[in-house]
């Protein structure tokens, strides 16, 4: 299902949205990364939370102050839960003005009945991950943005860490398919608070996940475990988030069979 609808409510300008330093932060991002290029067409990823819905609104709107034209459409997958979620989301972009394409899967659904649930976060992502990919294929989309920032970003590190056994996580650009299709995160040096921020200066209402799994994951784990340590110190957000872009291969081991 493919929605276009116009603006029809009075939002506040990015430049009434967003302090100095967020706007700094995102402008940084996406030069660090060279994200954005004349011409492109991006697909913005939205699951229904504060930061997918955020990340759709931002995109559209930087395009008036970028020194480039691109396209943005956003793409809701409802995973199958129940009807009510997607409607909810829907209705959020239709408030924000935002183009989208939204498409009913049983993704959810599946994923509760991999070997009782216990590996079905990684089927579900999977899943969901391969359709973004068709879709932005189908849609000539060459730019899949995703609503990912810093605790994410050092989330991902720990989860690998802790439970992949390898040193990596998620980068603020990667060019997948021969270069065909890059993924971006605009977003990858705000925090949490930056994001819920914006979106109460636009009076957005994110959408809670319907999965039963949610609060069970590793990665809330892992995020509850980050907020104690954050508690004691805050300045080891920064600290960890700079670690990751100042790697030295040399103080590493070699693989092991370990």
């Amino acid at each position: 299902m493919a929605i276009t609808l116009p603006d029809t409510v009075q939002l506040p300008t990015l430049s009434q949205t967003l302090t100095s330093e967020v706007n700094r932060r995102i402008g940084r991002a996406m030069h660090d990364y060279s994200m954005l290029d004349d011409g492109d067409k991006v697909m913005v990823a939205v699951s229904g939370g504060i930061d997918s819905l955020v990340l759709a609104w931002l995109l559209l709107h930087w395009q008036k102050k970028a020194p480039i034209t691109y396209q943005v459409l956003a793409v809701h997958l409802d995973m199958g839960f129940g009807a009510i979620e997607a409607t909810q989301v829907n209705d959020q972009l239709c408030r924000l003005g935002i183009n989208f394409h939204t498409e009913t899967t049983e993704f959810g659904k599946k994923a509760l009945e991999t070997e009782n649930g216990r590996s079905g976060c990684y089927y579900c992502a999977r899943q969901r991950r391969n359709r973004l990919f068709e879709l932005a294929k189908e849609k000539d989309c060459n730019k899949l943005a995703l609503g990912h920032h810093r605790e994410d970003i050092i989330e991902t590190f720990f989860i690998n860490l802790l439970y992949g056994g390898n040193l990596s996580t998620m980068v603020p650009r990667q060019d997948l398919f021969h270069g065909k299709l890059s993924l971006i995160r605009p977003m990858a040096y705000l925090d949490k608070t930056d994001i819920i921020d914006i979106g109460s200066k636009l009076g957005v209402r994110p959408v809670k996940n319907p999965c039963p799994l949610s609060e069970t994951s590793k990665r809330q784990e892992v995020r509850d475990l980050m907020a104690t340590i954050y508690t004691k110190d805050p300045m080891i957000k920064s600290t960890i988030f700079s670690a990751l872009g100042n790697v030295r291969k040399d103080y590493l081991l070699k693989p092991t069979s370990f």
